[in-house]
């Protein structure tokens, strides 16, 4: 997918002063009457429940006297049939879950919000019926430059793009159920600040579930909470710019935690150039590629207490070579790494977890990882890594660890390892081995490399 510059260019963020909607205050038996208090009538300005034609001229009108009212605009149920709708700088939308529809009628757009002050979109279902979205759009619903944003309990489907397409806004999306995007993916959020994003029930996606990215490097501090990810395939193709359940991008101090994602095509997580990312207690199932990755240019990252169990590899925190170092990893069950992957790589593949640089690797538990357990840098990429108190079993060999020359200080000790078939711990140079068993021995013979207490069995 192309994205265009000029979408998040244009206008500054509006002012408007007080008196904003807050739906939050309204009682939830409120949405299910025939009118609700306060609220601009829809239907008694004209708008048709169930009408088979097109109004979109009548709902962006009633948009608009309701934003300069300062009044919310309720839906009452039915199907709407719309398209290419404006949303004013001051915009309340309440509809009936389960029971009011937007149709999106084609020709552009659904929904689209710039530089608004505030945008609140409640109960409503939004079907794309799998027509062309125009690029300028980037999905079903657009939101750039939005003081502050509130999506909830909102049905998405059958977008021939993103399902939602958020920039440079702040806010929240929560407890939507998104799912059958045939374009790109559920959420696509670009550039935002502090954006929550918990509680959604995402499946069946063409190219991936939420994305985090920004143009250049930069804060973001984007949560990713508490979501259901499932069925996320990678149309578009490539080694994983697709096919990712939570795919971050250049966007740093992400939080990506207690999320519950199955199969994805490759990555249930996977953060390129995040720096100071926080990956925990996520539980991750049956990934085509690498389950959990941290790679490229980053500085930093925590990833703990997640719960990994089929994948071709499970947690990979590299690219020292790009700068990608500083990790903890900790704590994490990964188990039956045993799917092949979809392309050539040469590197440590079957592994259960594997770091280069500036990192710990410590209290993880590693079962059924067919080549390494383990694996601990690559050729001359291997600086400052500690590898303590993780159980390894049933693999073809419980740790490698590279003795290229150019390797740096590592430290394995007071690991347990069992049910290996060709050594417990290993030198290798890339993908050759080249010591005989390292553990127990008095010296390792390589000075950048010290082995001490490990229980082998």
């Amino acid at each position: 997918m192309r994205l265009d510059r000029r979408l998040f260019l244009g206008g500054t963020i509006s002012t408007a002063g007080a008196g904003l909607i807050n739906s939050s205050v309204l009682a939830k038996d409120e949405l299910v009457t025939d009118d609700l208090r306060g609220s601009f009538s829809a239907i008694e300005a004209g708008l048709q429940p169930n009408a088979t034609d097109d109004q979109s001229k009548l709902f962006q009108s009633i948009l608009e006297k309701a934003a300069a009212s300062n009044k919310p605009v309720f839906l009452p149920p039915g199907n709407y049939q719309v398209s290419n709708i404006h949303m004013p700088q001051k915009t309340v939308l309440i509809g009936v879950p389960g029971a009011t529809r937007v149709t999106y009628t084609g020709g552009g757009h659904c929904l689209m919000a710039e530089n608004s002050e505030h945008v609140e979109i409640t109960g409503i279902s939004f079907d794309g019926n799998n027509r062309e979205i125009e690029e300028y759009a980037g999905g079903l619903i657009k939101i750039s430059n939005c003081r502050h944003l509130v999506i909830e309990n909102c049905d998405i489907i059958g977008s021939a793009g993103n399902g939602m397409y958020v920039g440079r806004s702040s806010g929240r999306i929560e407890r939507n159920s998104i799912s059958g995007i045939t374009g790109y993916c559920a959420i696509f959020g670009i550039e935002n600040n502090s954006m929550q994003i918990k509680s959604n029930k995402i499946k069946n996606c063409a190219n991936g579930g939420i994305l985090i990215h920004r143009w250049t490097d930069g804060e973001d501090g984007t949560i990713v909470t508490d979501n259901h990810i499932s069925n996320i395939g990678a149309a578009e193709g490539g080694t994983g710019q697709w096919g990712n359940g939570i795919n971050v991008f250049r966007a740093n101090s992400v939080q990506i935690s207690n999320n519950q994602i199955t199969d994805c095509k490759f990555s249930a997580i996977r953060s390129n150039g995040g720096s100071n990312v926080q990956i925990l207690g996520n539980s991750c199932l049956r990934s085509g590629e690498t389950a959990i990755y941290s790679e490229f240019e980053f500085v930093g990252a925590v990833i703990s207490n997640n719960l990994v169990d089929t994948c071709a590899r499970g947690i990979s925190i590299v690219n020292y070579m790009q700068g990608g170092r500083l990790a903890v990893c900790s704590n994490n069950i990964v188990r039956n790494v045993t799917s092949p992957i979809s392309y050539a790589i040469e590197d440590a593949t079957g592994s259960g977890i594997s770091v280069e640089a500036d990192s710990t690797v410590t209290g993880n538990v590693i079962e059924n990882s067919p080549d390494f357990g383990i694996a601990l840098g690559w050729g001359p990429y291997l600086r400052n890594v500690i590898a303590t108190s993780n159980i390894i079993r049933g693999s073809d060999v419980g740790i490698y660890v590279s003795v290229v020359e150019g390797s740096k200080s590592t430290v394995i000790s007071n690991n347990i390892i069992s049910d290996f078939k060709r050594g417990a711990i290993i030198g290798y140079r890339w993908t050759n081995p080249t010591t005989k068993e390292l553990a127990g021995r008095k010296s390792t013979g390589f000075e950048h490399l010290n082995v001490s207490g490990n229980q082998i069995s």
